[in-house]
């Protein structure tokens, strides 16, 4: 009898933010795959009766590449398991639940996809940056940093003139800051790096474009970090006061 698979978007991190309908997954779970960015301590506690298997990806380092976690999910539903793979964030934001879904439509395996909340929103919000504010922000564009942008993406990305939100984009921030200069997005535009949301050790280093791949080396930022461009930056942590005078500000500027 062939089981299923359930993708769960962990969320960034927390075991508070599971949603209930991840929390039930992984308490009905045969086989847990999690990623190192799930949540993932709790794990023997979440899903009691399953087998915990880590499949998650470091820089520079696959324990299991990803058509091998296709590979191991797949077969282990066919053996008639309930396969779980929990995944940090949302399973479709940059998260590569597509190609899952895909690998095991094509195997015939039933699958169903729970969301998460995604770091791209939660962690600026984590530090009181709000990605859309009235009068200041009307859109975000969330990015994916893993690989350069090409010069067609750098030029959009700067006319916009609304908020951007990179992840995973620590070790090419000199070259998305220098390209979005190029095309024209000011070099004092507020730009904030927060790493390891959600953790422990999370810090934030806020800054400016043209200031921010010196100020994040400066601090040691390393991988994981959420990038924020935009001028709802000036709202991190900063509280009723500096939001009335950002709105001010916004609604003083023609057009």
């Amino acid at each position: 009898m062939t089981g299923r698979v359930t993708l769960v978007g962990g969320g960034p991190g927390p075991v508070e933010l599971l949603t209930l309908a991840a929390v039930r997954a992984l308490a009905d779970a045969d086989v847990v795959l999690f990623d190192r960015l799930a949540p993932h301590d709790e794990l023997a506690e979440l899903a009691p009766h399953a087998e915990l298997v880590d499949v998650g990806k470091r820089p520079g380092h696959h324990v299991v590449g990803q058509e091998g976690i296709e590979a191991l999910m797949v077969r282990r539903a066919l053996e008639g398991a309930h396969v779980v793979r929990l995944k940090g964030g949302d399973p479709y934001v940059f998260g590569r639940g597509g190609e899952e879904v895909l690998a095991c439509a094509a195997a015939g395996v039933p699958v169903r996809v729970i969301p998460g909340v995604t770091s791209a929103i939660a962690v600026p919000g984590s530090v009181g940056i709000p990605v859309t504010h009235r009068e200041v922000s009307r859109m975000v564009t969330v990015v994916s940093g893993h690989a350069p942008l090409s010069e067609t993406e750098l030029e959009h990305l700067a006319g916009l003139g609304s908020t951007i939100v990179i992840l995973m984009g620590v070790s090419n921030l000199p070259s998305i800051t220098a390209g979005l200069a190029r095309h024209g997005l000011g070099a004092d535009t507020p730009t904030a790096v927060i790493e390891r949301g959600f953790a422990a050790e999370q810090r934030t280093v806020v800054t400016t474009l043209g200031a921010a791949f010196w100020d994040a080396s400066a601090a040691g930022v390393g991988s994981p970090a959420v990038i924020v461009i935009g001028e709802v930056v000036r709202l991190a942590d900063q509280g009723v006061a500096t939001a009335r005078a950002v709105l001010d500000d916004a609604a003083s500027v023609p057009g």
